[in-house]
């Protein structure tokens, strides 16, 4: 699993099992529509895994968080994800009056 910074600042998130090559081909243009449109693009961090699949399903969930909770992964600012992943908005249990 790997996440890429964009050029605008944005994070791409993907897997594969050729982290080289997938890069390069992302600096090509030739990986995805997102990363095409936002060259140049760097890689920023990436964890191993054994299977493809648990790659796959761990840049499914980092996919789905925000900007800073993938800015506090990046920077090894491990401490911050617990509380970045807290569920704040109004509708949130914990802004229920009971």
């Amino acid at each position: 699993m790997y996440i890429l910074e964009c050029v605008d600042g944005s994070f791409y998130t993907g897997s594969t099992k050729y982290l080289k090559l997938r890069i390069a081909q992302h600096q090509e243009g030739l990986g995805a529509n997102y990363t095409r449109k936002r060259l140049p693009v760097k890689l920023v961090y990436f964890e191993e895994f054994k299977r493809i699949d648990y790659a796959f399903r761990r840049e499914k969930q980092v996919q789905g968080w925000g900007q800073k909770k993938k800015q506090a992964l990046i920077y090894g600012h491990h401490h911050d994800l617990y509380t970045l992943a807290a569920c704040i908005n109004n509708t949130s249990h914990k802004n229920k009056k009971w």
